[in-house]
C-alpha cells in the first residue's frame, strides 16, 4: 500500500507536534522547579533577616529593662539616702547649740556649786540636764558624739590641729580633744578636732 504524500505530512506534523507538547510540558515543569526554589530562597532570607530582627529587638528590650531597674534601685537608693541624710544640715547647726552649751556647764567653777548658792547650783543642774536631752535626741536620729582621747587617729573622723610628744602614749594615737566630732549614720558629719602623740 501506498501512503500518501499528504497522509505522511499530517503524521509527521502531528508526531512533531507531540514532541513539541512533551518539551513544552518538560520546560513549565523545569520553571515550575525552578520558580519553588528562588521562592524558597527568597523566604529563607526573609525569614534570617526576621530572626535577626527579632534578636535585635530582644537585645534591645533586655537592655531596657536592665536599664529601668538601674533606675530604680537608684532612685530608691537616694530615697533611703534622702531620708536618712535630709536632716544633715539641721543636725550641723544643732551642733553649735550643743558646744555652747557643754561650753557652758565646763565654765562653772565645781567648788561654786554649793547649797549655799542654790540659784548658780540649780542653772547649772539645768544646763547639765539639756545637755544630757539634747545628746538623747541626737542619739535617736543617729547622731553619734566623737570623743577619741586614746584612740588611734583617722582621718577620715579626726582633723589634726597639732602633733606633739607626749610621754607614755603611743605616737598616732589622740592625746587631746580641742572640739567634739560627731558621726550621722555612720557618715563623719563633723571631725573632732584633735592633737596627735608624735614620735619624741
Amino acid at each position: 500500500l501506498r501512503t500518501s504524500p499528504r497522509l505522511l505530512c499530517a503524521a509527521t506534523q502531528q508526531k512533531n507536534t507531540g514532541q513539541n507538547l512533551e518539551e513544552d510540558q518538560s520546560q513549565s515543569q523545569n520553571e515550575q522547579k525552578v520558580e519553588p526554589n528562588s521562592a524558597e530562597k527568597l523566604l529563607a532570607e526573609e525569614k534570617a533577616k526576621l530572626e535577626e530582627q527579632l534578636k535585635d529587638v530582644t537585645d534591645k528590650y533586655k537592655r531596657a529593662l536592665a536599664d529601668a531597674e538601674n533606675v530604680r534601685q537608684r532612685s530608691q537608693k537616694l530615697v533611703e539616702e534622702a531620708k536618712l541624710y535630709g536632716i544633715q544640715s539641721f543636725c550641723k547647726d544643732l551642733l553649735e547649740v550643743a558646744d555652747i552649751l557643754e561650753k557652758a556647764t565646763e565654765s562653772v567653777p565645781k567648788e561654786e556649786i554649793k547649797d549655799d548658792n542654790p540659784h548658780l547650783k540649780s542653772l547649772y543642774e539645768g544646763l547639765v540636764m539639756t545637755e544630757m536631752q539634747i545628746q538623747k535626741v541626737f542619739k535617736k536620729h543617729g547622731l553619734i558624739r566623737l570623743d577619741p582621747v586614746g584612740a588611734k587617729f583617722d582621718p577620715y573622723e579626726h582633723e589634726a590641729l597639732f602633733h606633739a610628744p607626749v610621754e607614755g602614749q603611743e605616737p598616732g594615737t589622740v592625746a587631746l580633744v580641742s572640739k567634739i566630732g560627731y558621726k550621722l549614720h555612720g557618715r563623719t558629719l563633723r571631725p573632732a578636732l584633735v592633737g596627735v602623740v608624735k614620735d619624741a
